[in-house]
């Protein structure tokens, strides 16, 4: 069964460039984001784990610890922050998961069970599907997920801005449209009834379709 939104985020031990973690516990009472990558030492990967490293003030100021894998050893990693530091000027802050017996991979449907048991010899192109973005709630379930292909960077301004959503609709009972950047309006969930709506919003909504109801952001 292929991991989904609302699931709860498997546990799992593994060794990290910062030393072992239990996954579960390393979140803790934190947010917390997953990303992946097919190999080590792959040209677009490179940039990605770079950006990430210049934006981790933004995500610690969010609660949300980063973690990145790739199904290569810890060996292999420690080069390769190397070369992401001189590609990119930034420093690499956040563990990065070694899994070369791909059990990581597979426990998070990345790769199917017969993929076999080592990362030796396998190609980026072997490893294309583990190259997702999970982020996990502190009650350990999955609240996104996004999946690209090896030629697109992904967009990490657009993961900070999914984590600013996430965390807001977490919080109160509102959804986020289309485009929405932090500060903007939003719109009141279908869950809430328009009489808790007056409630909460004795000052109204704006409503230019009845079952959109559109308020400032708290």
């Amino acid at each position: 069964m292929a991991l989904k939104i609302g699931d709860a985020i498997p546990d799992f031990e593994a060794e990290t460039t910062e030393g072992p973690i239990r996954f579960h516990d390393w979140i803790g009472e934190s947010w917390a984001i997953l990303f992946s990558h097919p190999k080590d030492f792959t040209p677009v990967c490179t940039t990605e784990l770079g950006a990430m490293a210049g934006l981790m003030p933004d995500f610690k100021s969010r609660n949300v610890k980063v973690v990145g894998l790739s199904v290569d050893p810890i060996e292999d990693h420690r080069r390769w922050l190397e070369d992401i530091r001189e590609v990119t000027g930034n420093t690499v802050t956040y563990p990065m998961i070694g899994d070369p017996d791909l059990k990581v991979a597979k426990l998070l449907d990345m790769l199917p069970p017969d993929a076999g048991d080592s990362a030796a010899g396998r190609t980026p192109a072997d490893n294309q599907t583990v190259r997702n973005v999970v982020v996990i709630g502190p009650d350990k379930k999955v609240k996104a997920m996004l999946s690209y292909p090896m030629t697109t960077g992904r967009n990490f301004d657009e993961i900070l801005r999914l984590v600013d959503s996430l965390q807001l609709t977490a919080k109160h009972q509102l959804a986020t449209p289309a485009n929405w950047k932090t500060g903007e309006d939003v719109i009141i969930a279908g869950s809430v009834s328009n009489e808790e709506a007056q409630k909460r919003y004795p000052q109204g909504w704006k409503a230019p379709k009845p079952y959109i109801r559109i308020v400032p952001s708290p």
